[in-house]
């Protein structure tokens, strides 16, 4: 309940993150039948870079800015193209004054049969989010641990969703809370596209984590991992992050294969940083 993403909008991990939310939100698009985002940690939708939180840590300036200090390469513009459009229609007079959280982002990006239902159980933070979407009929938000919404939300009504798992990780044993919601999830909605968050910082047990996700035998997931500094020495906090993908695009991996290298070279902090995408489960052909 202390933490507050304004300090980290922006920051190399969103980076990672919104980009493929961006991209599982286009691909649900093929098809013109609505689908339903639900995401579970959904902080305030919207933050000021200017602000005097945002501007303590410049964490910004490491991820989207690096992002948009220099043209892209046409492959990775084309991967990022729905992202960025969010971030450049938030800023319609240039610079970077206004970043998207995840469902300000997707909110941005719908059609008009599309729905959101987002999660804050932070109060004043669910108060925040709730007047950015005031009378928008498209989105639901709810005040609620976003833990429970895995069981009571799924399935959605439109049998077709996105569920973003973004939690903040304050307490002890979160690796393990997202294996068990991710299971408690898939037996009520088997077939929605799953984004789950974590980070990647010393001592994390990462590889435990990727053991215990195997062992639910979910046949399909995808991880993208992101590291953009050494975690060597006396290094603490965030040195990295990943996604898990439960049920990805079929376009998905060959994205990430263009994007992660990119990521990995404007966005490293010294030169360890590295980048990775593989099949945990699934079609261990392509990775």
């Amino acid at each position: 309940m202390n933490y507050r993403h304004i300090y980290h909008a922006g920051n190399f991990a969103d980076v990672l993150k919104h980009a493929v939310l961006a991209r599982l939100v286009v691909y649900m698009q093929a098809k013109d039948k609505a689908f339903r985002v639900l995401d579970t940690h959904a902080g305030i939708g919207l933050y000021d870079l200017s602000s005097e939180e945002a501007q303590k840590t410049g964490e910004w300036l490491d991820g989207i800015g690096r992002l948009l200090a220099e043209d892209l390469p046409p492959a990775v513009a084309t991967v990022l193209e729905p992202y960025l459009k969010v971030v450049n229609e938030l800023n319609p007079e240039g610079g970077l004054t206004y970043y998207p959280g995840s469902p300000k982002l997707a909110r941005m990006l719908f059609r008009p049969q599309d729905r959101l239902s987002a999660m804050e159980l932070h109060p004043d933070d669910y108060e925040t989010l709730h007047r950015l979407f005031d009378n928008d009929f498209q989105s639901r938000i709810t005040h609620l641990d976003g833990w429970l919404s895995l069981g009571a939300h799924l399935p959605p009504k439109e049998k077709r969703g996105i569920v973003l798992v973004d939690p903040p990780f304050e307490i002890e044993g979160e690796y393990e809370r997202l294996v068990d919601g991710l299971e408690k999830a898939v037996r009520r909605f088997p077939g929605g596209v799953y984004c789950l968050w974590y980070p990647i910082k010393k001592n994390a047990p990462i590889t435990e984590f990727h053991k215990a996700l195997k062992e639910t035998g979910i046949p399909k997931m995808l991880c993208a991992e992101l590291t953009v500094k050494s975690d060597r020495g006396l290094a603490t906090g965030l040195t990295g992050s990943g996604l898990i993908v439960v049920n990805p695009p079929y376009t998905l991996k060959q994205e990430l294969d263009v994007l992660l290298p990119f990521l990995k070279e404007r966005l490293a902090q010294d030169r360890f940083a590295s980048a990775r995408s593989f099949w945990l489960t699934g079609e261990t052909k392509a990775s």
